[in-house]
């Protein structure tokens, strides 16, 4: 797996953890939301000082994007769609 998938499979991975969507994770780290996709589809080479703006929004290291996922793991589910109810 090259570096740019595996950052984007991390990236997605955490954000999805922490039920965050493209377009929240994009407005807090001051980036477009478009841009989020592309890395998480590995087709962006993400630079250092985004790759580290994104990891302090997500409250990680920004090692952390960097770890290569086991043999075999499964790639990270998606959000489920859909504007979420209202309380």
């Amino acid at each position: 797996m090259n570096v740019r998938k595996i950052i984007g499979w991390n990236l997605r991975k955490l954000r999805v953890a922490q039920g965050l969507s493209q377009e929240r994770l994009a407005l807090a780290a001051e980036i477009d939301r478009s841009y989020v996709g592309r890395v998480e589809r590995g087709s962006e080479n993400v630079t250092i000082d985004k790759l580290e703006v994104l990891a302090k929004v997500l409250g990680v290291p920004a090692a952390d994007l960097l770890i290569e996922p086991p043999k075999g793991a499964r790639e990270p589910s998606p959000l489920s769609s859909g504007r979420r109810p209202k309380i």
